[in-house]
């Protein structure tokens, strides 16, 4: 054996002892059970990873300091304190200032306040959500609303540059799970469907259609009592609207694009209450919005209802010229066929241009 296969013998050799990766294995014939376990704090140390929570003597001592670091201002040194939480588990509850705290989460969400004001605001909302996987006694309310704010701050704004001049680039998938995390982390009528409706707006913005559906779907059939129902109808409605692809084509949209904008109109003949975190100039201005929403809604639901009845119409026409050619029975079944699709475009949109032409085809077959 030469001396250079020697070598590479020896740091493959001390490579395995040291942190038991097998270099010959196949990552991809392991088995389900041998996957490595997902841990929601990651531990210290290099090689062997110490997930054991941390002395309360010396977590008690890093808080206090932090906090002295954090009110003088030195936010980078008073943040590498704070962020040792993140690593591990600290459960110990003091007495600071008369309030009971449990400083494993407060530790986690001072510092992600501190990363949210340096502008790294994907960072902050890691440790947010690491306070709402890890810490449930921790007051979930203060949590989920800054999970919300950041999640917001990040899917619709210019995101800060990293040192005051890299940029730091978006992901519209990355955002959209965020707001996943949130609908799951929060599963009540207070934050998840303020999730659910940014969700489907900026699954809109990236031309994400089923995902916005989906995220809308959610919001109504989970929380129908909550205000933004209102929108979310509307906004099935023209979602769906726009995937009509005309009369001559499937009506399964236009059929849902009528559901939808009939639901909007008989569910919402009042604009839904205020809303507990609504200002009063927020449900002012909801209002005035809903008003435009209900006249555009019934819109829609006209415009549906003529494509409906154009879509009748024609079928009605190919049956009367080219169903002596299919129809079983056609001799038998005369002009019954075509007569039934022109009178459902008549009761569909009685109004409309296709009704209209629908009534001379029916009064001509009767006469002949």
């Amino acid at each position: 054996m030469s001396a250079k296969i020697f070598i590479l013998f020896i740091l493959g050799f001390s490579f395995y002892h040291l942190t038991g990766v097998d270099l010959g294995a196949n990552p991809r014939g392991r088995t389900k059970g041998e996957e490595e376990k997902v841990y929601l704090f990651p531990g210290t140390g290099f090689f062997i990873k110490n997930r054991d929570p941390y002395q309360d003597e010396q977590a008690h001592k890093w808080f206090l300091e932090a906090v002295k670091l954090q009110r003088s201002g030195e936010l980078s040194d008073a943040l590498k304190l704070f962020e040792k939480f993140s690593k591990r588990r600290c459960d110990l509850i003091v007495d600071f200032e008369g309030d009971s705290v449990l400083i494993g989460p407060e530790s986690i969400y001072r510092a992600a306040l501190i990363r949210e004001r340096q502008g790294d605001w994907k960072k902050a909302f890691d440790h947010l959500q690491l306070v709402a996987k890890a810490y449930v006694r921790y007051d979930f309310e203060r949590v989920a609303s800054s999970l919300m704010r950041l999640a917001e701050r990040i899917a619709t704004e210019d995101l800060p540059k990293k040192w005051g001049f890299v940029p730091r680039l978006r992901s519209g998938s990355e955002d959209r799970e965020r707001l996943n995390q949130i609908v799951e982390l929060s599963r009540g009528p207070k934050f998840a469907p303020r999730a659910l409706m940014v969700l489907a707006e900026i699954s809109l913005k990236d031309n994400k259609h089923e995902e916005a559906v989906d995220a809308l779907e959610r919001l109504v059939n989970y929380y129908p009592e909550h205000y933004l129902a209102e929108k979310s109808y509307f906004m099935l409605g023209n979602i769906h609207k726009n995937f009509v692809s005309g009369p001559s084509y499937d009506q399964g949209s236009t059929l849902q694009a009528l559901h939808y904008y009939e639901d909007y109109i008989i569910l919402f003949e009042e604009v839904p209450r205020r809303g507990a975190d609504e200002t009063q100039e927020q449900f002012q201005e909801r209002k005035e919005e809903a008003l435009k929403r209900k006249k555009l809604a019934r819109e829609g639901r006209n415009e549906m209802r003529e494509s409906l009845a154009q879509s009748k119409l024609e079928i009605g026409k190919y049956v009367e010229q080219y169903g002596k050619y299919f129809l079983v029975r056609w001799k038998e079944l005369g002009n019954q066929p075509a007569l039934q699709f022109y009178n459902q475009a008549i009761t569909t949109a009685p109004e409309s241009t296709a009704a209209r032409e629908a009534e001379v085809r029916v009064a001509e077959l009767r006469n002949e």
